[in-house]
């Protein structure tokens, strides 16, 4: 299983979950807008990673993509969207 599939299911089972329990129960909880801000904030720290010299700003912008994967998968989820469903898209897009 590849990591943001197995990632996307985790974030499935993580709807039910205590908001006390589970960091994304409470994003799930706090719908689009709180989801939405953090998507937002993750994308701005990614461009700020890239414009860092050197393999430590490579090694930071890997760190921060991976953050704004995460989120965007749990925004995904607020609103019923399966990564599929985007991959789909970009393949129409290119006539894939």
């Amino acid at each position: 299983m590849r990591p943001l599939d197995q990632l996307q299911q985790t974030i499935a089972q993580r709807k039910a979950a205590s908001v006390d329990a589970s960091y994304t129960a409470k994003l799930l909880a706090g719908g689009v807008p709180k989801i939405g801000a953090k998507v937002i904030e993750e994308a701005a720290e990614v461009v700020e990673a890239a414009a860092e010299p050197g393999d430590a700003g490579r090694q930071h912008t890997i760190r921060e993509a991976a953050d704004v994967l995460y989120h965007l998968l749990v925004l995904l989820a607020a609103r019923g969207v399966r990564l599929e469903e985007a991959e789909s898209e970009l393949a129409r897009r290119f006539n894939m």
